[in-house]
């Protein structure tokens, strides 16, 4: 009897077992990506990461944040791949020894936004004559002040025109600290200037009295680029997972996947991936 009892806990304990490693097996692989809002909020990587899952099997887990704080975020060994907007920032990453290598993947461009009384008059293709006028007239404009991609070109369009500072950047000037898709909401509730990717404004649904004021201007360019994290800083990280994505994504396939990517058959993001 004890024999018996013996031998069939060991085997419910087998088979427990079993069906652990089993389960384990199942698992599909994951690695973690810290991105930019707009590629989230604009809907893309509801579009993209679906197809490179069902190319590869491996999952990821998006944690959007503005491009600084997502590449902190890689620093601090928290993330296996970045995908972000703001060139000097990911060089500085590089330079730090932080990423493998950098990779351009697609592009769209900024746009200037704002009540369509436009009463700083700005309509047109000129960025930086558009932000004179707002400073110049002490209009309402809301700034994301995240250290995100967008808030370094806003600074950067700023500065160009012979403003630094936010002192100089006129008396209706606001950060919010938020991401793009709450700067929009802010901007279309009271009727403020907003700098915005075009891939989040597309996709934007509660845009009340908001419209785009200026586009067009060669500075706007808004390049997107990849890396993964290296793994001589963070040993534990996903390199080889992360370099499969970088490797796919800058693809014929991942880039046909997303140039097919349209809102009202208005294309949002233009891959140009060397």
């Amino acid at each position: 009897m004890f024999l018996k009892t013996s031998r069939r806990l060991v085997f419910l304990a087998f088979g427990a077992m079993t069906a652990l490693a089993t389960s384990a097996q199942a698992q599909p692989t994951s690695i973690v990506m810290a991105s930019t809002t707009s590629t989230e909020q604009s809907g893309l990587f509801s579009h993209l990461l679906p197809e490179f899952t069902k190319a590869t099997g491996i999952v990821i887990k998006v944690v959007a944040l503005g491009t600084g704080q997502a590449l902190d975020m890689a620093r601090r060994g928290d993330a296996d791949v970045v995908f972000v907007h703001d060139l000097a920032a990911e060089e500085k990453f590089l330079a730090e020894g932080f990423g493998v290598r950098r990779f351009d993947v697609m592009y769209n461009d900024f746009v200037v936004l704002g009540p369509q009384n436009d009463p700083a008059k700005i309509a047109g293709k000129d960025v930086l004559g558009g932000l004179k006028k707002i400073a110049a007239t002490g209009s309402a404009f809301v700034s994301r002040g995240d250290k995100s991609g967008t808030h370094a070109a806003e600074l950067r369009y700023w500065g160009m025109g012979g403003m630094v500072g936010r002192d100089s950047f006129g008396a209706g000037y606001k950060e919010c600290g938020c991401g793009m898709g709450q700067a929009l909401s802010m901007a279309a509730a009271v009727d403020m200037y907003v700098l915005s990717d075009r891939g989040t404004w597309l996709n934007f649904k509660n845009r009340r009295n908001l419209k785009i004021l200026v586009e067009g201007d060669t500075k706007l360019f808004n390049q997107y680029g990849v890396m993964a994290v290296n793994p001589a800083k963070h040993p534990y990280a996903k390199v080889r997972e992360a370099q499969v994505f970088v490797d796919w994504v800058v693809s014929p396939a991942g880039q046909a996947v997303i140039a097919a990517y349209k809102i009202g058959g208005e294309q949002l993001f233009f891959p140009n991936a060397k």
